[in-house]
């Protein structure tokens, strides 16, 4: 079973984080953030309606938490995993993912977000250790998916919803876009890629480990810089 899992740290969580924070200005919250990678730019748009995600994503780029950071983790026609502090200085085949800020973040499950193909998301430890299911405070992860048939879908909901259904709008979409089903109402959604998919399924189609370094590519996809860019409201793909 392919779970988005994070081991290791030191779960904490100070509510004061998640007050005001003096750093992040009303017009941050209307910029895109900027992934410059070696494989391409990919931009992403953060949702208002989760916003101690988005307030703290803005706040880890503007510090430049996200600068040499590696996508770690990449599972073809499933999602690519970043933001493991501890990926900047590794070595080849170190093992990475269970690096973070040192807090977790509440869940923000709406119904109305999905893991439809490129959407971002933020990784969790798993719900044995995590029933609340708090964010890991960096670790994120971008969807690509695959397309479902029906039958699919039909069987997504009852062997992995647990018999939840999904709105018909959300099957649609998942019958021509793409998506992760099984991931919906249990990791947090917080935003999506408007410029960039390309990108994103270049990344997902690199060579990886299959040993203890789980899912690594074999050659580093970094994060050369993350930052906020003014935001367009159509960008050209």
């Amino acid at each position: 079973m392919k779970k988005i899992l994070i081991s290791g740290f030191l779960i904490a969580f100070s509510c004061l984080l998640f007050a005001q924070d003096s750093t992040i200005r009303k017009k941050d919250r209307k910029r895109d953030v900027l992934l410059q990678t070696n494989y391409g730019n990919i931009i992403v748009r953060l949702y208002d309606s989760t916003p101690l995600h988005r307030d703290n994503f803005l706040k880890l780029v503007k510090t430049g938490y996200y600068d040499s950071v590696l996508f770690h983790r990449v599972i073809q026609n499933f999602m690519i995993q970043g933001g493991d502090p501890n990926s900047k200085q590794a070595t080849p085949g170190e093992p990475l993912g269970n690096g973070g800020p040192g807090y977790t973040i509440p869940a923000e499950f709406r119904p109305t977000i999905f893991h439809k193909k490129g959407v971002i998301a933020a990784a969790r430890q798993g719900d044995n250790l995590n029933p609340q299911k708090a964010s890991n405070g960096s670790q994120f992860y971008i969807v690509q998916g695959k397309i479902f048939s029906d039958a699919g879908l039909d069987s997504v909901e009852t062997f992995r919803l647990n018999g939840r259904k999904i709105p018909p709008e959300q099957r649609e979409v998942y019958k021509t876009i793409g998506g992760t089903p099984h991931l919906d109402q249990n990791y947090t959604v917080f935003g999506e890629v408007v410029k960039g998919l390309d990108v994103v399924d270049k990344i997902a189609a690199v060579k990886t480990s299959k040993a203890t370094d789980r899912d690594r590519p074999l050659e580093d996809v970094k994060i050369i810089k993350a930052k906020l860019i003014k935001r367009k409201k159509h960008y050209k793909s």
